[in-house]
């Protein structure tokens, strides 16, 4: 799915109207109806509403849904805030119809009034700005949100919460609605998808109300959002005449002593993701605890407790470096050495990132097509810090599109970004994954995936969406608080599972 900005969806809005023939007023009643129709399959008949509009189509949107809701038998207040002199054309023909229906189910609320003692069953629906928001809200406006903020009322924003820009990350100290749901009109908004932001605006729900197909399909935009189509085409079913050597080689590399556990998941996910063969690098130290935990892969030693020589990898299309692999001296002249001398893409994590950052010659020479998985704090040591969230996205997006690489930046909504410059975000995980190893589990999955021929770019789209699906499933039946790396590559079979069924 693709993700526009404020700007395009604005002007997907106009093409609808005018390609469908209808008014403006026709698409705003269309969108507030799935937001009543979501409202009402939620919440029971005897639950009560209040409904903050603005002045703007916000506003409109907020006026028609009350209409709506009291017409289906809901008790609904509304509270027209006056935000600026003057009413949108939607917004005051919207209020015109609900006076007409009831004019005591609206009360206008002048500057520096405001609302208290809403008992704590009601329901607050916030329309008071949307996605037209190009400033941030000061003055008595700031001072309402703040004072609705804090009230314990479950909150439900219209379109976006009031506050929130849709393209960028505002001052920390901005007055943004929180709310426990947003209902988004066709597209998230990238903000959704930041952690900054992505906390005011609780569950995201995607309404499709009709934008014009051609519009959206013909609109370029770098940004999107993984959807399980976006995956069922990606996705390829074994084949019944095939053999472990129609599906590859994975070469893990890493481990040192004391940190074995890393490259032993990594080894194990690349054998959960369905490459056929597994061979482990490792020291010395760790032969005997990769043979152990893992006898379906087979493991070549070298160095004593580090890494000192990467050897043998001449015919490995897929290899995996980094995990608990160290940052010794001897391991880093291996590294350099075989970054030098290796063509084939890597998957490169961990402490191959850190020996990355600290060798920036090294970068150039990292192989076309590789895909650097780092977490936030990595990829600030390998291309230094950021403003924001957003703007150390849009500084993976040039380093990808300079070094020839994908960059996997992980997160509650992990970003992957190709070398085009596009960027996917994905919609799967929690924050039960925020532990140790899962990492290391994933970088195992990517290079599972190369070694069965899918291209890099699919490995890291199918790999980062079924790492967290296997999330999901696992914090399901564990909770997020007990789930380790490991119930994630336990449950891969019931995440390809679902991806099969798709």
């Amino acid at each position: 799915m693709k993700i526009f900005s404020a700007a395009q969806i604005r002007a997907c809005d106009a093409y609808t109207i005018h390609a469908s023939g209808i008014t403006s007023l026709d698409l705003m009643e269309r969108a507030a109806g799935k937001c009543a129709e979501w409202l009402m399959a939620t919440f029971a008949i005897d639950t009560p509403f209040v409904i903050l509009c603005g002045s703007g189509n916000n506003g409109g949107d907020g006026l028609t849904i009350a209409r709506m809701m009291h017409l289906a038998g809901y008790g609904v207040k509304a509270f027209l805030l006056q935000v600026d002199d003057k009413l949108s054309k939607d917004c005051s023909d919207n209020l015109d119809r609900i006076k007409k229906i009831d004019s005591k189910i609206v009360t206008t609320l002048t500057p520096d009034t405001f609302i208290t003692d809403i008992p704590a069953h009601i329901v607050i629906v916030d329309a008071i700005l949307g996605t037209g928001i190009n400033r941030p809200v000061t003055g008595w406006l700031a001072a309402f949100v703040n004072q609705v903020n804090i009230l314990p009322n479950r909150k439900v924003a219209i379109d976006i919460p009031t506050g929130l820009p849709a393209d960028s990350i505002p001052d920390p100290a901005a007055s943004i609605m929180e709310v426990s749901d947003t209902l988004s009109f066709q597209f998230y908004k990238r903000t959704f998808l930041h952690p900054e932001t992505g906390v005011f605006c609780g569950d995201i729900h995607i309404l499709e109300i009709g934008l014009d197909e051609t519009f959206i399909s013909s609109t370029h935009s770098q940004y999107h959002a993984i959807y399980p189509q976006d995956i069922k085409d990606i996705y390829k079913p074994r084949k019944a005449f095939s053999h472990k050597g129609t599906y590859g080689n994975a070469f893990l590399i890493g481990g040192s002593y004391g940190k074995m556990g890393s490259i032993t998941m990594s080894s194990l996910a690349a054998l959960r993701a369905g490459a056929g063969l597994v061979t482990a690098l490792v020291p010395e130290c760790g032969y005997n605890v990769v043979q152990t935990a893992v006898p379906e892969a087979m493991c070549m030693t070298s160095g004593s407790k580090n890494i000192e020589a990467i050897q043998d990898w001449e015919k490995m299309k897929a290899i995996g470096i980094g995990p608990g692999m160290g940052t010794n001296v001897q391991t880093v002249k291996a590294f350099a050495a075989f970054v030098e001398t290796c063509k084939h893409p890597l998957v490169i994590d961990a402490d191959a990132l850190n020996i990355l950052s600290k060798n920036a010659d090294l970068l150039a020479k990292v192989p076309a097509n590789s895909v650097l998985t780092p977490h936030p704090k990595e990829f600030e040591r390998l291309f230094g810090e950021s403003k924001d969230s957003i703007m150390q996205l849009e500084q993976a997006r040039a380093q990808a599109m300079r070094y020839n690489i994908f960059i996997v930046l992980k997160g509650h909504n992990t970003a992957i970004v190709t070398p085009e410059g596009d960027c996917w975000y994905n919609l799967t995980g929690n924050a039960g994954m925020a532990t140790g190893g899962a990492g290391d589990v994933l970088t195992g999955i990517i290079t599972g995936l190369m070694a069965q021929a899918y291209s890099a770019h699919e490995a890291a789209l199918l790999g980062v969406y079924l790492h967290g699906l296997s999330g999901d499933i696992a914090a399901a039946e564990k909770s997020q608080e007990a789930l380790i790396a490991g119930d994630i590559i336990d449950n891969l079979g019931k995440a390809f599972l679902q991806v099969a069924a798709y």
